[in-house]
């Protein structure tokens, strides 16, 4: 479908259709996801599933809400215009210069999530589960383990309590962790649903979650494209790769396997 992330988004300046690509990994405890091509709208009912009561949304970059000097507008204004009830957090000197914190943190209920992100792009976007109501220390603190951890390190075991934790960028490039050991395959069942959404312009109902955990028991990284397409169903070649895709690798040629999807 035009609105999906797989349609917005190609590769290099000659546009070539993105793939779809799969990498999950256990570490602490935690799941950890790395995903293409998903926009945070389409994935925020997975997080939801996956999460506690509230939602922190900690680092926050758009162009889809500027005001006339061009200048984004703040976090807890997009929340009044989206119609969401958050609690505003200012951290002020402690997000001076950390990359990945907002001067502002919102505190959504977790059901919230979805209608939070309808309608709109972030290029930037990190969120995580809270247990309960957080004091204004205990988001100082959740703050602080987000902005000093090292990259691929997971998060969540600094995190006591929470669950999840969403990271994307240019809202095409989605990185989820979970304690939850269902979400790798519940992430994967997603990126073919769409990819095939995608080739037919219509909504696909995703496969059998028994079929794409098997998949991931099979493999941890999948790159995957789409093949021969009919009126009514999609073909999607999947190719099984030894570490994660990014951008600079080369897709992969051959096919494992292939799984076909259709309206129904």
């Amino acid at each position: 479908m035009p609105d999906h992330a797989f349609a917005v988004n190609g590769l290099g300046f000659g546009g070539a259709p993105f793939p779809l690509t799969f990498s999950a990994r256990e570490a602490e405890g935690s799941w950890v996801v790395d995903a293409t091509a998903a926009s945070a709208a389409e994935v925020a009912d997975i997080v939801v599933g996956a999460a506690s009561e509230h939602v922190a949304v900690v680092d926050l970059a758009t162009v889809s809400f500027l005001d006339e000097e061009y200048a984004q507008w703040p976090p807890s204004r997009i929340a009044a215009e989206q119609g969401v009830g958050a609690k505003v957090h200012h951290l002020g000197a402690l997000a001076s210069g950390v990359v990945g914190l907002s001067e502002e943190v919102l505190v959504l209920r977790r059901d919230d999530l979805p209608r939070f992100l309808a309608g709109w792009s972030p290029y930037q976007l990190t969120l995580v589960d809270l247990p309960g109501p957080p004091s204004p220390d205990r988001l100082d603190e959740i703050a602080l383990a987000l902005g000093t951890a090292a990259h691929d390190e997971p998060v969540l075991p600094r995190l006591v309590g929470s669950r999840v934790w969403f990271s994307g960028h240019d809202d095409c490039y989605a990185t989820l962790e979970s304690t939850d050991p269902a979400m790798p395959a519940a992430v994967l069942g997603r990126l073919l649903a769409l990819l095939a959404g995608t080739a037919l312009d219509d909504a696909v109902a995703e496969p059998d979650r028994a079929l794409v955990a098997d998949l991931v028991a099979r493999n941890a990284h999948w790159v995957g494209g789409v093949g021969r397409v009919s009126a009514d169903s999609v073909e999607v070649n999947l190719a099984a790769t030894a570490e994660r895709w990014r951008l600079t690798t080369r897709l992969p040629e051959r096919v494992d396997h292939t799984v076909v999807l259709d309206r129904a």
